[in-house]
C-alpha cells in the first residue's frame, strides 16, 4: 500500500536559487511584516564564553508553570515543564493536607514530555493560592528532611571520628 501524505505538495517547483524579488507581492508584503516582530541579537555571533553564562540566564528566566485555559478561580488547571511524579505526588499529597481543597491530582500526559499537569479545586480561595501554598508547605517540609539529614549525617561522622 503507498502512504498518501497528508501535507499539501507544491503545484509548481521552486528552484534552488529563489530570491525574495521572485514572490509574488502578497508574500514579499507578509515577509516583511513579519521581519518586524522578530528580534535579533547582534551580538550572538561574537559570544564566547560569557555567551553560555548568558544562555543559563535564559533558562532560568523561563516560567515553568503556566496556567492552562478554561480555569476558573476556585477550579484551575496548572502545567508544568521538566517535572515528573516526584513533584506531582508529592505536591499532590501536600495540597490534599489544605482543608481548603476539595480536590487535587496530577498526570503525566506522556511518557516522553517532560511536563506535568495537576488540577486543584477549592472550597475556599483561589486554586492558585493553594497551589502557591501547597510549594510554600512542599519547601519547607523539604527544609526540614534536609537539616534532620545533614544533623543526622554530621552525629555519625563524629561517632565514627573517636
Amino acid at each position: 500500500m503507498a502512504s498518501r501524505s497528508r501535507r499539501k505538495q507544491p503545484t509548481e517547483e521552486v528552484p534552488e536559487d529563489a530570491e525574495m524579488a521572485d514572490a509574488p507581492v502578497t508574500a514579499q508584503d507578509e515577509a516583511e511584516e513579519g521581519a518586524e516582530d522578530v528580534e535579533v541579537d547582534d551580538n550572538v555571533a561574537d559570544e564566547g564564553a560569557e555567551g553560555e553564562e548568558d544562555e543559563e540566564e535564559e533558562e532560568e528566566e523561563t516560567q515553568r508553570v503556566r496556567l492552562l485555559p478554561g480555569s476558573t478561580p476556585s477550579a484551575a488547571s496548572f502545567e508544568f515543564l521538566e517535572e515528573n511524579h516526584t513533584m506531582g505526588n508529592a505536591l499532590r499529597y501536600i495540597i490534599m493536607k489544605n482543608p481548603d481543597v476539595e480536590f487535587c491530582a496530577y498526570a503525566i500526559p506522556h511518557p516522553s514530555e517532560a511536563k506535568m499537569n495537576i488540577r486543584i479545586q477549592t472550597y475556599e480561595g483561589t486554586a492558585i493560592e493553594a497551589l502557591e501554598k501547597g510549594l510554600r508547605d512542599l519547601q519547607d517540609l523539604c527544609d526540614v528532611v534536609g537539616e534532620k539529614y545533614w544533623d543526622a549525617r554530621n552525629q555519625f561522622a563524629e561517632a565514627t571520628e573517636a
